[in-house]
């Protein structure tokens, strides 16, 4: 009997809740339910993070959370509670089936059948963000090694487990070199140890129009955190509906499953909402807990109710549906089904092996780190980089010189163009004369020099190579 925690949440949440808890425990899973409070009531007491702290005990205790959908108040600095949640407890990955119900369900798309696997925690979602300067802000990308290995092998992973036969990885790094290219990079060492798995890189803008063309090209995808985000529920909506579609949410401890849909407060309290999209982060939830036998009568019960036309409103369809129910009689629809499979849709049969390889990461050896210059960031409300260029001499000394100023990452100077435009925040970048070596107080000395005559130094980079390899972006046009 396994002890998980769960949230009814708001809206529609209190009924797909207890329509999916009585289907899974129709089916025979052996869990036992601790319930907690989450959502708009805990915002408006005053918690602007929605949860309280005895409920975090709770979930850390069972390990398991299932949640549904939930209000977050809009203004108010409240905080979001998926992304909390995720960060607090490291679920790291992020995992949504995408699969097409044709002809049940409309979709241009009858052979698709893709999971995303999207990193959870880091990249562009570190949340990171400054305004610098009056017409300029900044959000910082982070991309960790920790964070790729972890999210990569698991992608592989699942694909073993779940018998899938390709793993494609979508990145920009044409363009990040560093970032998405570390995310690149540490994919293709990955993938090398999985030889009987096919492995692909897509650019994503490329990748994204023919995953939304030819998604059955696709298998199982593994992105960063904004592109797995974007994809994941352009992916949902091509299968059928949002609305059909659940997410587990992974991490070397604890895990949380839940629907990809909101809470649709106008649609509470009527018997009217589909409980499909819980019901499928439910099913992801008992085969992570050992229950795949039951999490496979489920899935089956499922896919044949859908089958005999047997729909809620926001898939019903004339001339194909044969009955439109509501939340509580599709519940019971499912129910019955209990033992049954599809006879048109594909029939899952979930491998009952023991759960997925994941080793914890261990940090590498050390690498070797250089020095190589700085890059200084200037408020300056002027418009030409010559001019500007002129004004930094004063902090070029005999073993340090000003060698580039960019303008959002474009090379204005030397050799700039008349007509690129320019903000009011400017890169310049500092590097050591040949035979010199930089140092941390050559840097200490630029600012002092800077301070004393009125350069507005915003924040400062400094420039590295590892193991001899410059780890820093060119300016464009380098």
């Amino acid at each position: 009997m396994k002890r998980i925690t769960v949230a009814k949440g708001d809206g529609i949440g209190p009924e797909i809740m207890d329509a999916t808890l009585a289907i899974i425990k129709a089916a025979g899973a052996q869990i036992e339910v601790d319930e907690i409070e989450v959502g708009e009531k805990v915002y408006l007491a005053g918690n602007t993070s929605g949860i309280a702290k005895e409920s975090w005990d709770t979930i850390r205790r069972n390990k398991v959370f299932l949640k549904a959908p939930i209000t977050t108040p809009q203004g108010g600095g409240y905080k979001s509670l998926n992304v909390t949640t995720r960060k607090f407890l490291g679920l790291y990955a992020n995992i949504r089936p995408c699969m097409s119900l044709h002809p049940y369900v409309k979709t241009k798309h009858p052979q698709m059948d893709i999971v995303i696997v999207r990193e959870n925690e880091e990249d562009l979602y570190a949340g990171i963000e400054h305004q610098q300067t009056d017409e300029v802000v900044q959000c910082l990308k982070l991309i960790s090694r920790p964070g790729c290995e972890k999210i990569v092998r698991y992608a592989f992973e699942y694909a073993k487990q779940y018998g899938r036969k390709k793993v494609t990885c979508f990145t920009k790094d044409n363009i990040m070199k560093q970032t998405d290219g570390l995310f690149h990079q540490v994919f293709d060492e990955i993938a090398k140890e999985y030889p009987e798995i096919e492995n692909e890189h897509w650019i994503i803008d490329i990748g994204a129009a023919k995953m939304a063309d030819t998604p059955e090209a696709f298998d199982v995808i593994v992105m960063p955190n904004l592109y797995g985000d974007v994809l994941s529920d352009v992916a949902a909506q091509i299968a059928g509906s949002v609305g059909l579609a659940g997410s587990a949410n992974i991490g070397e401890e604890c895990a949380m499953f839940e629907a990809i849909h909101g809470s649709a407060p106008r649609r509470a309290g009527q018997n009217m909402a589909n409980p499909s999209g819980l019901l499928q982060g439910a099913i992801q939830m008992l085969a992570h807990i050992g229950q795949s036998e039951v999490a496979e009568k489920v899935q089956n019960a499922w896919l044949k109710t859908i089958e005999d036309g047997i729909h809620t409103y926001d898939i019903y369809k004339e001339g194909v549906s044969k009955e439109k129910v509501g939340t509580k009689e599709f519940a019971e629809a499912v129910i019955s089904n209990l033992g049954n499979k599809p006879s048109q849709l594909k029939a899952v049969s979930y491998a009952k092996e023991s759960s997925l390889n994941l080793p914890k990461y261990t940090r590498k050896t050390p690498l070797q780190k250089e020095l190589e210059g700085v890059d200084i960031f200037v408020h300056w409300a002027g418009t030409d980089a010559e001019e500007l260029a002129e004004k930094l001499q004063v902090m070029n000394s005999s073993e340090v010189k000003l060698t580039m100023i960019t303008n959002r990452g474009i090379k204005v100077w030397p050799e700039g163009f008349r007509e690129t435009f320019c903000t009011d925040h400017w890169r310049c970048r500092f590097k050591p004369l040949e035979g010199k070596q930089l140092t941390k107080q050559h840097i200490i000395q630029l600012l002092r020099v800077a301070e004393a005559n009125q350069v507005d130094v915003i924040k400062t980079e400094n420039l590295y190579a590892f193991e001899g390899k410059s780890a820093y972006s060119l300016g464009q046009g380098q």
